[in-house]
């Protein structure tokens, strides 16, 4: 389903699924497969460019504007779970980017996102352009996986 070997994946969060995370059925509580998910995202700004310090001295944030998750497979308390992470595209104000959370043992995908977020002024609180550095770095992530 998903070809991982795309230079552009990137293992983005490793955690396990513990009891607390199950819900009344005994699988993975959405809300801790959103919260995965979320938990991915910043290693993955950071690897593009957009890190902590960056973002810190640039005055800006990132903040998802939409998103869509598709559930596959339930997990369990007691699975190890691995997040990989790709960007798909990049508009002025825009990153569009997915991610999937497979059961590491086995590499099967369990849940898949796609997200946009909007590169965001903290202090207008609004959606700004990139700087044209950080659209260089994910450009060239991305004709990186065109000539594969």
């Amino acid at each position: 389903m998903f070809d991982f070997t795309d230079a552009n994946w990137t293992t983005t969060y490793r955690g396990v699924v513990t009891a607390w995370d199950c819900d009344h059925v005994g699988h993975l509580n959405i809300a801790h497969y959103v919260s995965r998910f979320d938990e991915s995202h910043w290693p993955f700004f950071g690897e593009v460019g957009l890190t902590p310090v960056f973002l810190r001295d640039y005055g800006c944030g990132m903040a998802a504007v939409e998103q869509h998750i598709r559930y596959l497979k339930e997990l369990r308390a007691g699975d190890v779970v691995a997040i990989r992470s790709r960007v798909v595209g990049i508009r002025s104000k825009v990153l569009l980017s997915e991610h999937v959370l497979v059961d590491d043992t086995t590499g099967i995908a369990c849940a898949h996102e796609k997200i946009t977020c909007a590169f965001l002024d903290l202090t207008a609180r609004r959606a700004v352009e990139f700087p044209p550095e950080i659209v260089a770095q994910i450009e060239r992530r991305l004709a990186h996986k065109a000539t594969q």
